[in-house]
């Protein structure tokens, strides 16, 4: 395949301005992300409950169940993951129950950070550590 000098010119540009653009720049730290959903509010430390195995034997399939009453929305956080955000559960004022459960990929051992918004405006926060013998994340 041949490339005439103005091809090869505006490939080069073209790379060049792939690297001049920041690695991960849209990628928030866990504070970032609990303050964009709490607003910055005061947390509770109780209210939530966060299940979690202690030792997750393989890392890409853990279970997790998370519930809180009279929560009006979960924020779940795996803060060792490469994309922390493993998912946001929104209840409406029909839910009969407020928990959700799922099974999710970790990375290495690490905190798991469960955040709930409840009905009043106030928010409640718990976390549970995970030690993973076997990563899902690529580890």
């Amino acid at each position: 395949m041949d490339f005439s000098r103005r091809e090869t010119f505006g490939l080069g540009l073209g790379a060049l301005a792939l690297m001049a653009l920041p690695v991960g720049a849209s990628a928030s730290t866990i504070e970032e992300m609990i303050a964009e959903f709490t607003g910055g509010a005061d947390m509770a430390d109780t209210g939530v409950t966060l299940t979690a195995p202690e030792i997750a034997e393989n890392g890409n399939t853990v279970p997790i169940a998370v519930s809180a009453e009279g929560a009006s929305s979960i924020l779940v956080l795996a803060t060792g993951n490469p994309t922390p955000s493993v998912g946001t559960f929104t209840f409406g004022p029909l839910a009969g129950a407020r928990s959700a459960s799922t099974r999710i990929r970790l990375a290495k051992t690490q905190e798991l950070v469960a955040i709930a918004k409840l009905e009043d405006g106030t928010f409640a926060r718990t976390s549970a550590e995970v030690k993973v013998t076997i990563g899902g994340c690529g580890g």
